[in-house]
């Protein structure tokens, strides 16, 4: 079984989990697509997405558009049959004692994926939050699959 994670934030992530380990990267749409093909065509799958909501005195621009990102990336888990759940920050941060500063996000995954590069690119120098807040995601769900 393979365990996706997506952070659909504007920094968000794409985390895959099986049993050779896990992998994250930065959201995209074509890191998306790439991933997903290669995925769901042979394996068993199921994602995990975290289900957020508009936040108050956020602009319309980008309410707009993390809006049409969400609705992108349950397209294309319909469009390749993947099925997949909505779960909340509260729900998966609990799981791993997460508070809402994204650091404690990427010590809790460090501790969990010591082997997972958190950086977006090889020039970072910063650990990218989206890419662990999807790690914990995917592991969140793997912990809690009733299939």
């Amino acid at each position: 079984m393979i365990y996706i994670g997506v952070d659909p934030g504007k920094n968000g992530g794409i985390a895959i989990i099986d049993n050779d380990g896990a992998i994250a990267f930065p959201f995209s749409e074509e890191r998306l697509l790439i991933e997903l093909d290669g995925i769901a065509q042979e394996y068993e799958c199921i994602c995990y997405l975290e289900h957020v909501h508009a936040m108050p005195k956020q602009g319309v621009s980008s309410t707009f558009n993390f809006g049409m990102n969400f609705g992108f990336i349950q397209g294309v888990l319909k469009a390749y049959s993947i099925p997949y759940e909505l779960v909340t920050p509260q729900k998966w941060k609990k799981e791993f004692s997460c508070t809402s500063d994204k650091n404690t996000s990427i010590e809790v995954c460090k501790r969990l994926f010591p082997n997972v590069n958190l950086k977006a690119t090889d020039r970072c120098k910063k650990d990218h939050d989206g890419m662990a807040e999807a790690l914990l995601i995917a592991e969140y769900g793997r912990r809690h699959y009733n299939g």
